[in-house]
């Protein structure tokens, strides 16, 4: 799916100049006069990066920032404002702006801080599907391989899971097996590191919401 550049401004003739601007470079763009206007389409929104006012009528942009990071985490923040505010400046970036530009930015800059959002946004999506993936691997576990996969990554030995569980040694070893086995694992490192990439490690077993 081709990346979209979502214009969020109230100042129509730079909405214009700036869609004809990053079509003329091959990008697909979508134009909207208010914070409220985009967070309202957000659901229909294809994926890619934002491009954000500053001081807007209604939601501003640090609010409308603030809303993505909760709907849409994954989607870059460029701001482009016309009042360069050194503060403003620091706040969106301490929440995750990828750029601050001050208007006008010529279209090398704009460009530049573009391709670095859509790198972000990349690789944000990348992370995101490898994490459900483990997820959907941890979410097959049995009940009971469950909580076998909760002790083995707190370092429980054989012996002491059988005897947490009562169940025999035998029995544990067996779960062990299936549980490595479907996590595609070998090792007790790489079973805590997927523990610990969808943040089991320290919660008990079995673990809803998966």
């Amino acid at each position: 799916m081709k990346p979209v550049i979502h214009i969020v401004d109230d100042d129509e003739s730079f909405r214009t100049a700036t869609a004809r601007l990053l079509s003329a470079y091959g990008l697909k763009v979508e134009a909207y006069e208010s914070g409220d206007q985009f967070l309202d389409r957000l659901t229909d929104c294809e994926p890619g990066c934002v491009l954000l006012d500053l001081q807007m009528p209604g939601l501003s942009g640090p609010q409308v920032q603030h809303r993505l990071s909760e709907l849409a985490p994954l989607i870059p923040v460029v701001f482009l404002t016309g009042e360069g505010d050194i503060k403003a400046g620091v706040d969106a970036m301490k929440a995750g702006a990828q750029d601050f530009l001050e208007k006008p930015s010529s279209a090398a800059v704009l460009m530049e801080a573009i391709d670095r959002a859509l790198a972000q946004y990349e690789r944000r999506r990348a992370e995101h599907e490898r994490l459900q993936e483990l997820r959907t691997l941890v979410a097959s576990l049995s009940a009971r391989e469950a909580e076998v996969f909760g002790l083995i990554i707190r370092g429980k030995l054989n012996k002491q899971i059988a005897y947490t569980l009562g169940i025999s040694e035998r029995t544990v070893k067996v779960h062990r097996h299936q549980v490595m086995e479907k996590l595609g694992v070998g090792s007790l490192a790489e079973a805590v590191s997927i523990a610990a990439s969808i943040n089991l490690t320290g919660r008990s077993a079995p673990w809803p919401g998966i």
